[in-house]
């Protein structure tokens, strides 16, 4: 296959080192020449063969773009270059301007609330209702939930947000989708990257990365560290995380690339307060979380691989597997000791081509996860280990084919159909039955979740899209704990219609999107009638609606407008005990804005602002509210030569006392209880980046 040449940076050790993991040198391609004419009247004719970027790299930053505007339905792609001119801690720095997506760190730590359409709503660590994805292949444990300890998006060239059913080429039929962090490469990364940021609250972050490429290998390999000792009283943090990938080219038709990722991470967890504590003193930690010394510590091995074969134009099969070994360490109000091990592999195809005179394009595949816990429980003793209390071994797996075709009907209309057949089973074993109470349970899920999607070109950078899916997420075993044994707790499922414009045009880009979900079985904690906690239980009948918006105007010369804004309208469908009430954890309006001006690469200005303008409640009961707060910042950076650039983040310049997330109870009962997580005050953060081709 022809394609256009490409300069080849140099060479590095490393990356000859990764690439070696695959396989040995091999011969470069060479250009050919052809003879010269015996016509002295006519040029020298040369033909040039060049390599073509290998599949297993993934898309370039247009190329996902493009692929996914021809998602009938609401997508994003995220340059990661956006988000690195300020502090890149937390996942609200990077995916903060994601439409769609509301992400809202608890004490300015990595673990957050994330959601997409409400999905996870009770979560505000350990996330469950997404797919999280690193070059395609799952990040999840096999029980679907995932930790955000283990993305680091400072090695990432883009993101990929997936909302709802968009999300099926990748196996996700869950309510919220899947967010893909898409990993640089020895042909696209600088040779070296070397970034330090620090700031406010004891605040310390490096990175190093390194690249390169050859004729067949290339890799890269990138290094960070971080030291917060946090805004509150037993918020520290630390942690080091190794992200490094190597590609070999076999053929032109065939390549191969592998990943390796070390994450080791130590937190300190100060709690939740009153909203009396949180204004009086937010930076203090609750009393039982420093006695106990409550805090979360794991570590993280995980190796994937990756082949590619391109048998013809337009055609790709994929086939990803993954291995990934964790051990955590959780002193709270009792020690989790749990190591895990997850397995997984995916087989999948996509097609372009011509259904008739039509263009189609057919996405098929099939994935199996397997993963195994060893789950010890002790007494805590002052963040000690005391006796044990219980002991489980835990085995979760899951089989999801999945099917979707999109077919051009003329130049203007497409229309897609596709559908996802999962089988999940939950298995626990107690191990610790001498209390004469037996905990084990074997549980099955399965179901098929269909989508039909229509998308309309109205003219040049201009479509409407529509489409209507269903969605079926099994529990995590940390929803089947906890409650009455004998209540066994179902799958959630939702029905989901999603209507939306994109736009793109030179000076204006455009996402919006209104979409409303029935959901039954909505997985939530919850009293009963009298109540009493019933622990995680099935709901009734819930309702999600809501409002996706994410603008980017270049409006003048040197003036560009970011936006991000969520409605969000959750609530309960003639429940019988809390009726039609709201549904706790996510306010109803939130606005992210930046106004950025750059009259040249030396120098750029930006204010921002975050708001959510309307309280919002803590209890499905609707008994209690969190503040709403608005929260100012300022940006400016730029580049101090070829080489360098440089930023000072500040942050809530008015020093405001505010509350970044809280916790989702059923029923406060009109009381101010533990439930508010303070947001930072005011911060400072600078940085500087050097990079060399």
């Amino acid at each position: 296959m022809s394609v256009p040449t490409a300069a080849t940076p140099p060479v590095s050790p490393l990356a000859l080192a990764l690439a070696l993991t695959l396989s040995a040198t091999a011969s470069p391609v060479r250009a050919q020449e052809t003879p010269p004419s015996r016509q002295a009247t006519t040029l020298d004719r040369i033909q040039v063969h060049g390599q073509r970027p290998p599949i297993a790299t993934g898309d370039s930053l247009e190329q996902a773009r493009e692929r996914l505007d021809e998602r009938a339905g609401g997508t994003a792609v995220l340059d990661a270059e956006r988000y690195r001119d300020g502090r890149v801690s937390t996942l609200a720095d990077a995916l903060g301007f994601a439409p769609g997506v509301f992400v809202q760190p608890r004490f300015g730590a990595e673990e957050a609330r994330i959601a997409i359409r409400g999905s996870g709503l009770q979560r505000t660590f350990h996330g469950r209702g997404l797919q999280v994805l690193q070059d395609g292949s799952p990040l999840n444990l096999a029980d679907g939930s995932f930790d955000m300890q283990a993305i680091e998006p400072l090695a990432a060239r883009y993101v990929e947000v997936y909302r709802g059913a968009n999300a099926l080429e990748y196996g996700a039929a869950t309510l919220g989708g899947a967010i893909g962090f898409v990993a640089p490469t020895g042909y696209d990364a600088p040779a070296v990257q070397l970034r330090a940021e620090g700031g406010s609250f004891g605040y310390r972050r490096g990175q190093a990365a390194f690249a390169g490429s050859g004729d067949r290998a290339d890799g890269y390999l990138s290094l960070t560290g971080l030291h917060a000792d946090g805004y509150r009283a037993h918020a520290r943090q630390e942690n080091e995380r190794l992200f490094g990938n190597a590609g070999w080219r076999f053929s032109d038709t065939l390549d191969g690339r592998i990943y390796l990722t070390h994450v080791d991470t130590r937190s300190e967890l100060p709690g939740s307060l009153t909203l009396a504590q949180a204004r009086h003193d937010p930076r203090m930690a609750a009393a039982g979380n420093r006695q106990l010394d409550q805090r979360r510590d794991f570590r993280l091995d995980r190796i994937g691989g990756k082949l590619a074969w391109v048998p013809g134009e337009g055609r790709t099969l994929t086939l990803s597997a993954y291995l990934a070994d964790k051990a955590l360490h959780h002193p709270i109000f009792q020690v989790l000791e749990q190591d895990s091990r997850d397995a997984g592999i995916d087989l999948r195809w996509r097609g372009e081509g011509r259904l008739g005179a039509r263009r189609n394009v057919l996405t098929a595949g099939v994935a199996f996860a397997q993963g195994e816990i060893d789950d010890d429980r002790y007494r805590n003793v002052d963040g000690r280990r005391g006796e044990r209390t219980n002991r489980y071994a835990q085995r979760a797996a899951s089989a999801v084919f999945y099917l979707e075709n999109q077919t051009w009907l003329d130049d203007s209309w497409a229309v897609s159909l596709g559908a996802q057949a999962l089988r999940a089973t939950r298995r626990s074993r107690d191990r610790f039955v001498d209390r004469g109470i037996d905990e084990s349970f074997d549980r099955t899920y399965a179901g098929v979740s269909p989508k039909l999607g229509l998308r309309y070109l109205a003219a040049d950078g201009v479509q409407l899209f529509a489409n209507l899916s269903r969605s079926l997420e099994p529990p995590s075993f940390g929803e089947l704990a906890g409650g009455p044994a004998a209540t066994p707790v179902d799958k959630q499922r939702a029905t989901t219609a999603e209507i939306g414009l994109r736009l793109r045009r030179d000076a204006l880009s455009l996402d919006a999107a209104y979409y409303r979900a029935r959901v039954d079985g909505e997985l939530l904690s919850l009293n009963d009638a009298e109540g009493n906690p019933l622990g995680t239980r099935n709901a009734g009948r819930t309702r999600h609606q809501g409002l996706e918006l994410g603008a980017d105007w270049d409006f003048a010369r040197d003036w560009r407008l970011s936006a991000n804004y969520l409605w969000n309208d959750f609530r309960f469908d003639g429940d019988p005990v809390y009726g039609r009430n709201r549904l706790a954890g996510i306010p109803p309006h939130l606005l992210r804005a930046a106004l950025r001006w750059s009259p040249g690469p030396r120098w750029h200005v930006t204010p921002g602002l975050e708001w959510a303008p309307q309280d919002y409640d803590v209890d499905h009961a609707n008994s209690f509210k969190a503040p709403g707060y608005a929260i100012l910042g300022l940006r400016i950076g730029g580049e101090a030569g070829p080489q360098w650039s440089w930023f000072a983040d500040a942050r809530n310049l008015t020093d405001r006392k505010w509350i970044a997330t809280t916790g989702v109870i059923a029923d406060a009962r009109g009381r101010d209880t533990a439930n508010f997580l303070p947001g930072e005050g005011r911060a400072l953060y600078v940085g500087m980046e050097w990079r060399m081709r």
